[in-house]
């Protein structure tokens, strides 16, 4: 039987899709998306567009491939649940038994009786999910931790994920000595909250320490952490660890600090800024990227003024930007409300501010040479990744998961064009 597989959301969704993807293959399914028997859709619930964007596709899957199995599961089934179970969904699942969905799929194919399960209970145990090799990036993607306990205003998702969770030390480590073992240079560190990570006394810096030592690994990657979570131990790692990828992702959400703390966050503005100075005092060309939510509860002219200096000020080198999105359950769903045409006019400011940003970082390094893993191919070029998180365009067919050696020679339409001046560790290959 054939089957596909259909992925909203963050990195965590794409590794328990990617399990899943391996579960089904190693079962005796066929991955083919022209014609399925097997539909499975991994949701999202992190604002009211990914809401609609998972029904949506529900529907249209229902609706496209009438007679196939359909099979939902993910945050947006997790806190939309009753709804769901009103869309012609033969296998409905919350954030618990992904990691059975081949079984449960042979279930049904044996009983054609409809199945869901859901929980409530936050004190979930760690599920877990080993993937051996990633088939739609060279970079792997690797689950550490689930879940959320820090209750942000605007967030659902510590309702839909549960509480923190960690994946054994040892585990990991297995798992990622796979993923090398099978041709992956670069592993990304995900999780809900992936900072807290904590397993065996062992905390994120022991892991990454630990994950250093494995030989072929060229990269780690952390797809996102809290500005709370980069303690003087991470700082040190970072000064003297040169596997770290020399990018961050760290989550500011608000620059005004009446909002962080309507939002519920951890820090102020000034704890924000001196950390990043600490960061650039150790490395100073490093990438820092962030999440903004605009149109926040309580967010007048002046906060957003304010919000807009301190990215400005702190010079990330890209803003991923946000509208608020009410979402019931929450904090903030009951504080008073701003206009959305003024959300969308602040949104095109920093969506604008994040462009002069990124366009500045960029040029930082034209006539520089930076090592890229190649990824792709886009028409005429091979695209990959800088360290810093640079998407590179090599123009001509080269190796795929592979390191070069690129001197950055243009920027055009913000995309960064290289050539090659040699090559990395040429007898590894996938």
């Amino acid at each position: 039987m054939k089957f596909m597989i259909v992925t909203l959301g963050c990195k965590v969704n794409a590794y328990e899709s990617e399990f899943m993807l391996e579960s089904m293959l190693s079962s005796g399914y066929f991955y083919n998306e022209e014609n399925p028997d097997i539909v499975i859709i991994n949701t999202c619930s992190v604002t009211n567009i990914a809401d609609r964007k998972s029904r949506k596709l529900v529907r249209r899957a229902r609706r496209e491939h009438s007679d196939a199995v359909l099979v939902v599961v993910g945050c947006s089934t997790q806190n939309n649940w009753e709804e769901y179970s009103n869309m012609g969904i033969d296998i409905l699942l919350g954030n618990k038994k992904k990691s059975e969905i081949a079984s449960l799929i042979r279930e049904y194919l044996n009983t054609h009786k409809k199945y869901s399960y859901f929980t409530k209970n936050r004190a979930l145990d760690f599920e877990d999910m080993n993937v051996d090799k990633f088939t739609t990036h060279t970079r792997a993607f690797v689950k550490i931790e689930d879940g959320c306990d820090n209750f942000c205003s605007y967030c659902i998702i510590p309702f839909t994920r549960g509480s923190i969770r960690s994946k054994e030390f040892l585990k990991v480590i297995e798992e990622v000595k796979i993923l090398v073992a099978n041709g992956h240079k670069e592993i990304v560190l995900t999780g809900i909250h992936t900072g807290s990570y904590s397993s065996d006394g062992h905390d994120l810096s022991d892991l990454i320490l630990e994950l250093s030592k494995i030989d072929g690994l060229e990269r780690i990657r952390i797809s996102s952490i809290e500005i709370t979570e980069l303690n003087d131990k991470f700082l040190d790692l970072l000064k003297h660890n040169g596997k770290i990828a020399n990018h961050l992702h760290i989550p500011l959400q608000s620059g005004s600090d009446t909002v962080l703390g309507k939002m519920n966050r951890k820090y102020d503005t000034e704890y924000f800024r001196e950390k990043i100075k600490k960061i650039r005092a150790i490395r100073p060309s490093i990438s820092i990227t962030t999440d903004c939510i605009v149109g926040h509860p309580y967010e007048d002219d002046e906060c957003f003024n304010e919000y807009y200096d301190f990215c400005k000020e702190i010079n990330f080198s890209k803003l991923h930007v946000f509208p608020y999105s009410i979402r019931n359950g929450t904090a903030a769903a009951s504080m008073p409300q701003v206009d959305d045409e003024i959300k969308k006019i602040r949104v095109h400011k920093l969506l604008k501010l994040s462009d002069e940003l990124e366009l500045e970082y960029y040029s930082k390094f034209l006539g520089e040479e930076l090592d890229v893993l190649t990824e792709e191919y886009e028409g005429e070029y091979t695209v990959g990744f800088t360290s810093n998180y640079i998407k590179v365009y090599l123009k001509g067919e080269y190796k795929l998961n592979q390191i070069y050696t690129c001197k950055l020679e243009k920027i055009n339409k913000m995309n960064v064009y290289a050539s090659v001046a040699s090559c990395l560790k040429e007898e590894s290959k996938i």
